[in-house]
């Protein structure tokens, strides 16, 4: 990138109040004389959006007279409420602020859980945003600003049983920002059950209205006054949109939990503005953080505008992934990091919105090739040299399905907490790391952090769940070479019959078309078959009574219900 002269930035002392005298202002890039030379950062088209330079760091009192953070680094300006830690503002591109300045300072982007005291019931009542009391900066250089906003269980009257540290990352010529959290449950913590961890990002409503998940799930979406003036189907989430801002989609379902995916496909998803065009984008660059394995599905963005990255959840599973912390029990999760990336393009360059996307997906593939990051500041985060490795081979031995041994074609292979077999589909305080293997049954898991793991695995196509023998001890820079793996299926004699294909999901069996009036168009003749109300097409098939299927008659693609449900 072409070097370019440094002009002193003297906006930041304008305007500022007989207050000033009180203010803190850490000015933490070098002088003039000493500061490295500015870079010129492009977008995703190669256009230069601005200078960029050294991150830098200062608290003030806004002229809401609350104390606040800003870091910025030329491309990206940040904004945090101290020492509460809630992102206020993110200002880039000529938007001063991609977050919805008209809700609460609280209510824009921020860190959140759901939590109930005891483990005895499986209630988690409480609600808490996550804030800190107390603010610090972790590292400060010319390349990056590590910053923390900590709280101890025992600091809040409400005595939520966690201490909390929140951290904040922005490095030199990068257009976003990292975030993670550090939980911990101390033992002299009174019990409690966690069922959510996320982190949660409003948008800016009047300007991002297009949404992207995946290739194939992007669309302009509703708002969310657009959500309140519809009609309410079967359950909150789901709102049939009557009389929205944009007519085209008059008619439609908009439910937040068609766009989920399952953790093994959540990479990148986001938003995209219009005048100027601007990407917002969550990328999830690991998923060792996550729980309960590849197969688990969670939210990704919906309606709001809204982005999450949820760590935590019970969603589609229930209470059995509740994190239960008992009396005495030590416990501690470091959620993340994940990148916040920002993207934008001429707002008349023609295919721009495809342009962003597909900038966003080359940075999602250089965010997991940089995994683990070397620039994080915390002993909880370990490094790529204080990781281990694993590597080895998995056969099936199955004689009725083939008569010599063969590879374990695709396996999801897998380390997760000591258990028995299939248990890391519970498995929800500890870190997993996923593989698939290749077409030989060959696997390799990298940057495994040091500990005490089972190794899992499941092969698309056949029966049961396997777990090896031994448990695996993982040591920093130690590569485990295991012998062949050999999974043999539960059976007690050949196959008499089968419904469907053992591979966790649904997709072969019979989905039946939604009821015209209750679609959301991006979903028609579509494999995913994401729409509402499919589970009552049920009472339309069989209003009397259950279906039949006749073994050796019947064929589970047409005479199978994709969901076992009830009538009416």
């Amino acid at each position: 990138m072409e070097n370019v002269t440094w002009k002193p930035r003297c906006a930041w002392l304008l305007g500022l109040s007989s207050m000033a005298a009180l203010m803190l202002f850490l000015l933490l890039s070098a002088s003039s004389e000493t500061r490295a030379p500015v870079r010129r950062v492009l977008s995703a088209t190669g256009r230069e959006l601005r200078s960029s330079s050294s991150p830098r760091i200062k608290q003030e009192i806004n002229r809401r007279h609350r104390k606040v953070v800003i870091m910025e680094n030329g491309l990206v300006k940040l904004t945090f409420s101290n020492p509460d830690g809630d992102i206020i503002g993110i200002q880039y591109n000529g938007i001063n602020n991609l977050l919805e300045d008209h809700n609460k300072e609280n209510n824009r982007g921020y860190w959140d859980i759901e939590w109930g005291e005891g483990t005895e019931r499986n209630m988690a009542n409480n609600y808490d945003k996550l804030q800190g009391a107390k603010f610090k900066i972790v590292k400060a250089d010319d390349n990056l600003i590590e910053i923390s906003f900590n709280r101890k269980w025992n600091d809040s009257s409400d005595q939520f049983p966690i201490n909390v540290d929140k951290r904040y990352v922005m490095l030199r010529d990068y257009p976003g920002f990292y975030t993670y959290g550090i939980l911990e449950h101390p033992k002299e913590a009174p019990a409690a059950q966690i069922t959510v961890v996320r982190a949660t990002f409003k948008l800016h409503g009047n300007k991002f209205h297009y949404m992207a998940i995946s290739d194939d799930r992007q669309r302009t979406m509703p708002s969310a006054s657009d959500r309140t003036k519809g009609k309410k189907l079967a359950y909150p989430e789901a709102v049939l949109l009557t009389n929205p801002s944009n007519s085209e989609l008059k008619g439609e379902v908009d439910d937040k939990y068609q766009y989920s995916s399952e953790h093994k496909d959540i990479r990148v998803h986001g938003w995209i503005s219009s005048h100027p065009t601007v990407g917002f984008w969550i990328i999830t660059p690991s998923h060792e953080f996550l729980t309960a394995g590849p197969m688990k599905q969670e939210l990704t963005s919906h309606v709001g505008p809204t982005s999450l990255c949820v760590f935590l959840s019970c969603h589609y599973v229930g209470r059995s992934l509740m994190v239960k912390l008992g009396n005495g029990e030590q416990w501690k999760k470091v959620f993340g990091p994940i990148p916040i990336f920002l993207n934008s393009v001429p707002s008349n360059h023609h295919n721009s919105r495809s342009i962003l996307w597909e900038n966003a997906k080359q940075q999602a593939q250089e965010e997991v090739a940089k995994w683990p990051y070397n620039f994080i500041h915390s002993n909880d985060f370990p490094s790529s040299n204080q990781r281990g490795s694993i590597s080895g081979q998995m056969f099936i031995n199955d004689r009725y399905m083939n008569e010599s041994t063969f590879g374990a074609k695709f396996a999801y292979v897998g380390l997760a907490e000591p258990g028995e077999a299939g248990s890391w589909q519970w498995e929800n305080k500890g870190y997993q790391f996923w593989v698939q293997a290749d077409a030989d049954g060959k696997f390799s898991i990298k940057n495994v952090r040091p500990g005490k793991y089972n190794l899992y695995a499941w092969v698309p196509g056949v029966v049961g769940d396997y777990v090896y023998d031994n448990t695996i001890t993982i040591e920093p820079e130690i590569k485990i070479e295991l012998d062949n793996l050999i999974y043999r299926p539960p059976r007690n004699g050949p196959t008499i019959w089968e419904i469907g294909i053992p591979d966790r999901t649904a997709a072969e069996f019979y989905v039946p078309d939604p009821l015209p009036n209750v679609t959301n168009r991006l979903f028609v003749n579509k494999p995913d078959h994401k729409q509402y109300g499919l589970w009552d097409r049920y009472t339309d098939l069989y209003p009397k009574k259950d279906l039949i299927y006749t073994v050796g008659v019947s064929d589970y693609k047409r005479d199978w219900f994709f969901a076992h449900v009830n009538r009416y």
